[in-house]
């Protein structure tokens, strides 16, 4: 699917430590860079950790089937293949989950897999993959 790619900027508190988890726990490629931010290639789509430490906040949850998801985070939607390789390599890696690898929506038009990971700055990734590209944006009802 030819989409647009998507920009996003995210404070952190640290670039060195955004640099080692976007690049060796993410593997992204750095474009890119200065003192005060990086960008990266997360799956061809260009975000870019801005260093603003006073920026870096909690944010509130939300439930959603069963899990608490933050309200303020990020991602991609992956082919259910790579979704599913990620998964491994994270798991190799020994990642900490703010929500472990699951199938939420089952039997629904919606239903996705889906986990969240947390960067050392507090941004929030979210990582999903539809078994139907088609479903991304249908209603469960």
């Amino acid at each position: 699917m030819d989409i647009p790619r998507f920009h996003l900027a995210f404070p952190v508190h640290d670039l060195e430590q955004a640099r080692l988890f976007y690049t060796e726990l993410l593997g992204c490629e750095i474009g890119r860079h200065s003192d005060t931010w990086i960008d990266f290639n997360l799956y061809g789509h260009q975000i870019v950790a801005h260093l603003s430490p006073n920026d870096c906040s909690l944010t509130k949850k939300n439930e959603v089937d069963g899990d608490d998801v933050p309200s303020r985070h990020f991602g991609v939607i992956l082919p259910w293949d790579k979704w599913d390789q990620l998964v491994k390599i994270l798991k190799d890696k020994d990642v900490n989950w703010l929500i472990e690898p699951r199938v939420r929506f089952k039997d629904t038009p919606g239903e996705q897999g889906t986990f969240f990971i947390t960067d050392p700055s507090g941004n929030n990734l979210e990582f999903k993959t539809f078994k139907n590209d088609e479903n991304i944006f249908k209603s469960m009802k």
